[in-house]
This record gives C-alpha cells, structure tokens and sequence, in this order.
C-alpha cells in the first residue's frame, strides 16, 4: 500500500469517526429524553422539548418528551441545568410552553435578576420569545419589574400587552397618572 492511499483511509477514517461521535455525544433527540431533562431542552435540530403528559385507556398517567415547533435562535443540543433552573425559579416538570409566567411577580424577579439573566442563555432567549410574541420586550419588562414591581405589571397589564386570563378589565388613571385596576377575576398577581 502507498502512501497516498493509507492517508486516504486515514482521512475516511476521521471522518467516519467524527461523524459517528458527534452522533452518539452530540445529538440530542426530545422523543429519547426523560422526563427529568426535557424541559428547557434544544434539540440537536434546534427546535424546543416540550413535556407533555398522556393518560392511557387505564387512566396512568405517562410522561413523554416531545419536539415543538419553536425554534430557538441560536442554541442547539442543549439540556438545561438544574443551576439555571434554579435562578430561574423554573420546574424541571412544567407541561408546555407558556407565557402566563409573565405574569406572575416572582417568577419575574427571578428571570430578571442578574443570576438568570446573565447566566442562563437558552432560557432568557425561550423568554425574551414568548414576551416578544405577547408584545412585549423583555429587557423593557425587567426594567419595569426592577423600577416599581407591582406598577410595573399593572401597567403592562393595562395597556393589553400581555394577555390575561378572563376578561379585560377597563383602567382608570389615578391623579398622577398611574393606572387603577380592579381584582384580577383570577387572583393576586
């Protein structure tokens, strides 16, 4: 055998190799996770995990892992951290995707503080999309969770960027301007 030809199954070699390892350490497919890394996953094809839960003609209850259709930006291959999770004020074993956690005060300061939102990339991208398809810009949403937490929901609230559950309740401005709302007809926020 020359030479020529034992670089040329050398290179066949590596590239096999290669190719064969990226598929095994590489690639993440959200029907062949569990239920206790799916959520917040990527894909390796860069779509989102989603956990869904499905109940048999028995009535058990089963977890499975399935591909969404939300792309991310720019993450791919990705299993979030407990870490992230953490800072976040996330649950590995939420159900879906939704935006009703804009809503919520604490889950807010935790996506806002500094700990999240600087360390944890896949969720504040999954985040900053579903506040965008609300209408909303999330690092105007923080800002606003950060200058008056309670004023600053009631605000965006008011002006219908976020939808609510139940209906839309009119806003009164106050003397300085400041919107009043009445209860919400699903609770405190």
């Amino acid at each position: 055998m020359d030479i020529s030809s034992c670089v040329k199954s050398f290179l066949v070699y590596i590239v096999i190799f290669t190719f064969s390892v990226q598929a095994t350490l590489g690639s993440i497919a959200c029907e062949k996770l569990n239920k206790d890394s799916c959520a917040f996953a990527v894909s390796s094809s860069g779509k989102r995990c989603v956990l869904e839960k499905n109940v048999r003609r028995s009535g058990e209850e089963v977890f499975v892992c399935s591909t969404s259709q939300i792309d991310t930006d720019k993450l791919t291959s990705w299993i979030e951290t407990d870490e992230c999770l953490d800072a976040c004020g996330l649950d590995r074993n939420v159900l879906g995707i939704s935006s009703d956690s804009l809503l919520e005060s604490r889950f807010m300061q935790k996506l806002c503080s500094t700990r999240c939102y600087n360390g944890c990339p896949n969720i504040v991208d999954l985040y900053f999309n579903l506040a965008a398809g609300e209408g909303v810009y999330l690092p105007s949403l923080c800002q606003a969770q950060g200058d008056s937490k309670r004023r600053g929901m009631s605000e965006i609230r008011s002006l219908g960027y976020i939808a609510a559950h139940g209906p839309m309740v009119p806003t009164k401005l106050m003397v300085d301007g400041s919107p009043t709302m009445a209860p919400s007809p699903v609770g405190p926020y």
